[in-house]
């Protein structure tokens, strides 16, 4: 029979590899349980017939399909002429373009990074696709969904003209013709999509600008006054979404939860959020403002009008009557003489949270890409995770050199610690000698040990300087690794394909827990038995944690536990060396 102190350890580790199987397949249970999410493979045109698709769209079946909408539909989510931004009324006058033939209910328009519909119907955007971010690694060929307008979901970009002449003022909205029903722009590519609309005296031309390798769109109308009298009208452009998260959003109770709302730019704050529970708390919003933005924000992804950085502009806020929220601008008042044109324009950003291109198309976009309290942090840690990324070319890479970097960075303020770590663990038998000899006197116990950490050099806090140092940069890494979207799907080696999320194996959280153990080994076990005692109960808390955090993190910690071991032995071994030829 096995002595009782090896059939414990033989239990243990029973015990612990049960535990890692029940989890596994609680996990794989998890993966199994969740419901794909899928999309239809095209639109439905307003008859309801299926359109087919272009031949290297993918057949597959991704969600509900764009609805199209009715002329009056949508009118009272038109802003009437009360939320018009002040401006004055000045005549213009420039060319416009040929007429065009009459097509179906629904324009395609097919990029290298874009795959949009556009409803002619208002000329709404109605659905977004972005093929080159697959909606799951295991799925390359199905690109992510962003806008959609659906039975499951509301979430489109509308624009239009407004104002006394405006056509797309209440009752309805201005109904388009195109030339025709799908349009294909290659890379490199720069390409003017034209629709139009023609009735009561004006001659309204909607041009989306599409460039192949961008996100960006270029909206621009152009009013042509047909009548004898003047006409006034105004520019909107404002994102229609539901409360609903977004179709592949993890809603697992544990995983962080990304920011769902709007945000903009005002006068007084760089970067302002808006979310659903603020417009029904406060009720709607108004902000007036030279340029500006205002955006829809979800995990790595957003959409985002952008006003003319010159003109004076009205942003708002609201909910509206069917339960939709409305986040947009309006443009002052434009007085379109006789025989002239109107001209309005404004951009259209739908795609991926990429804060230096965000950064170039308008002042503090790039701050879209929230990084929460610590961002003075987060940022330069990005960018310095970037530049590391460029030389090593994997992520997993990158986070260990940022790691071995940060380590260098704080080695003269974690050496201090743990060279009192060392002195306390020096002191370590005489302190259990004055708990034995004073250990019902508390005062007398308190004094004592005061007298021989002077006496000794040591001093108790200063061991807490290496676990603290790193704790900013880890919060500020873990937000770095969450809003990132150049992490999202980076794979590292061997079993961990996506660095964004958990280890699907655990490995890295085991080996993570392990390497907390090692470390409270080397720390001196002073104090009272029950702190003593939940401090040792800490490495298993951190691992039950850091299960369900991303891998990329999880990575970050492992490594600098380990350069953590490495540095406090080598301390250790400077401190006994000293304390050797002193005595």
């Amino acid at each position: 029979m096995l002595p009782p102190e090896i059939q414990r350890i033989v239990l243990l580790v029973a015990l612990a590899a049960t535990g890692y199987l029940m989890i596994l397949a609680w996990n794989d249970d998890m993966q199994e349980a969740k419901t794909p999410v899928q999309y239809d493979e095209a639109p439905l045109s307003a008859s309801g017939s299926e359109r087919v698709n272009s031949a290297d769209t993918p057949a597959v079946a991704l969600g509900d399909v764009p609805q199209t909408q009715t002329s009056s539909a949508d009118a009272s989510d038109i802003p009437d002429v009360s939320l018009v931004a002040p401006g004055n009324t000045e005549p213009a006058n420039t060319a416009s373009t040929a007429s065009l033939p009459n097509s179906s209910n629904l324009l395609e328009v097919t990029t290298p990074t874009l795959h949009i519909w556009i409803d002619l119907v208002g000329g709404d955007i109605v659905r977004v696709q972005l093929p080159k971010f697959p909606i799951e690694i295991d799925q390359p060929d199905i690109s992510f969904q962003l806008l959609n307008n659906s039975a499951s979901q509301t979430y489109i970009a509308q624009s239009g003209l407004i104002g006394p002449d405006g056509p797309d003022a209440s009752p309805g909205r201005a109904v388009y013709t195109t030339a025709e029903s799908s349009v294909r722009i290659g890379a490199g590519e720069e390409r003017d999509v034209v629709l139009r609309h023609e009735a009561d005296g004006v001659r309204m031309d909607k041009v989306f600008t599409f460039r192949g390798d961008e996100y960006l769109v270029d909206v621009r109308f152009e009013l042509q006054n047909l009548s004898a009298e003047a006409k006034q009208a105004a520019m909107f452009a404002q994102i229609k979404r539901d409360t609903r998260q977004p179709p592949d959003q993890d809603t697992f109770a544990l995983a962080p939860r990304p920011y769902l709302g709007a945000a903009l730019t005002t006068l007084d704050e760089r970067y302002k959020k808006v979310d659903f529970e603020d417009i029904d708390d406060d009720g709607p919003m108004d902000e007036t403002l030279t340029g500006g933005w205002i955006a829809f924000l979800q995990h790595y992804f957003l959409s985002a009008w952008i006003a003319p950085t010159e003109q004076t502009n009205r942003f708002s806020a609201r909910r509206s009557a069917d339960g939709t929220y409305l986040f947009g601008f309006t443009s002052p008042l434009q007085q379109i003489a006789p025989g002239g044109t109107g001209v309005w324009d404004a951009q259209f950003y739908a795609g991926p949270k990429n804060q230096k291109r965000l950064e170039e198309i308008a002042e503090n976009l790039n701050l879209t890409v929230d990084y929460g309290f610590l961002w003075w942090i987060a940022v330069p840690l990005f960018y310095l995770l970037d530049f590391l990324h460029g030389l090593v070319g994997n992520w997993g890479l990158a986070i260990i050199l940022l790691t071995v970097v940060v380590k260098v960075v704080l080695y003269p303020l974690s050496a201090a610690g743990y060279r009192s770590m060392a002195n306390m663990r020096r002191v370590a038998p005489l302190m259990k000698r004055l708990q034995e000899r004073y250990g019902s006197d508390r005062e007398k116990l308190s004094k004592e040990m005061m007298a021989l950490y002077k006496k000794e050099g040591a001093n108790p806090l200063g061991g807490c300087l290496p676990m603290l140092l790193p704790m900013p940069i880890f919060i500020a890494l873990y937000w770095v690794l969450f809003e990132s979207v150049e992490l999202r799907q980076a794979p590292f080696f061997l079993w961990i394909d996506d660095l964004a999320v958990m280890d699907p194996f655990f490995i890295l959280p085991l080996l993570m827990g392990a390497s907390m153990y090692w470390m409270q080994t080397l720390n001196p076990q002073v104090g009272d038995p029950l702190q003593v005692k939940m401090m040792k109960m800490m490495p298993i808390m951190f691992t039950v944690l850091f299960l369900f955090f991303p891998a990329g993190l999880v990575l970050y910690w492992l490594v600098n536990n380990v350069l953590s071991i490495a540095q406090q032995q080598y301390v250790y071994k400077k401190v006994e060396k000293a304390q050797a030829a002193k005595s």
